[in-house]
């Protein structure tokens, strides 16, 4: 059971002042009954309206979002425009924060969200979760490129990757790569320890998440209960 108006202001819409304004002024609906008390308390599944409008009580909440070059993957920064500026201002009120990071001039999928257990799952090395790229780089990729991060690589500072997959494409310079770790700028570094650098990348997918075809850069939507259900799979 939980406080009316702590969980109105748990939406990210409104304040926790805001939340018993609406709900003294006969705004509120719980389970079709009119609220008069913003200390009522309420069971988790109980439904909301809020002027007639459903209000979605969910614990937690993730986005997909298409991650466009030219904004950095985090949640605040002085200089540079950020993914969570691309979100509307009541989902910025969430605690939104991204699961892992794509470089500046990167784009692809990235997942947002506030569940710090389902984050930390999908991160941890142990977990063995994929994280497929597009890459192209300058030179050629060939099947020399393929076994050295099949057997996983060294990097120019001595830092060792473990084995990752590299998909040779029709274009030479072109490949999908998938890693299961998340060092930084790991994918750019494997490949200019190669002697062929990255010139584009483009994060495709984590684990059974795919980036939907569908998002051009910078749009973002909600993940669909069967998405959300496959990557609480992964631990089941």
């Amino acid at each position: 059971m939980e406080r009316l108006d702590k969980r109105i202001a748990a939406t990210g819409r409104w304040s926790r002042k805001e939340a018993k304004a609406l709900i003294k002024s006969g705004r509120v609906k719980v389970d079709g009954q009119q609220a008069t008390s913003p200390e009522e308390k309420i069971p988790e599944d109980a439904t909301l309206l809020v002027d007639g409008h459903l209000v979605s009580s969910e614990r937690y909440t993730y986005l997909m979002l298409h991650k466009p070059q030219g904004v950095v993957s985090s949640t605040e920064d002085p200089r540079e425009p950020t993914v969570l500026g691309l979100l509307p201002p009541h989902l910025r009120k969430l605690g939104l924060f991204p699961v892992g990071r794509l470089d500046k001039d990167a784009e692809g999928l990235l997942l947002l969200t506030n569940d710090g257990p389902l984050a930390h799952r999908l991160l941890s090395p142990g977990k063995h979760v994929d994280k497929r790229y597009y890459v192209e780089v300058t030179g050629e990729l060939d099947e020399t490129d393929r076994k050295a991060l099949a057997e996983g690589i060294q990097l120019k500072d001595g830092t060792h990757c473990r084995p990752a997959s590299l998909e040779l494409l029709p274009e030479t310079g072109q490949a999908l790569v998938t890693i299961q770790e998340g060092k930084y700028h790991q994918v750019k570094r494997m490949l200019a320890a190669r002697g062929k650098p990255v010139s584009y990348l483009k994060r495709l997918a984590m684990g059974p998440l795919a980036l939907d075809p569908a998002l051009p850069p910078g749009a973002w939507r909600p993940l669909q209960a069967e998405e959300l259900a496959a990557l609480e799979a992964l631990w089941k």
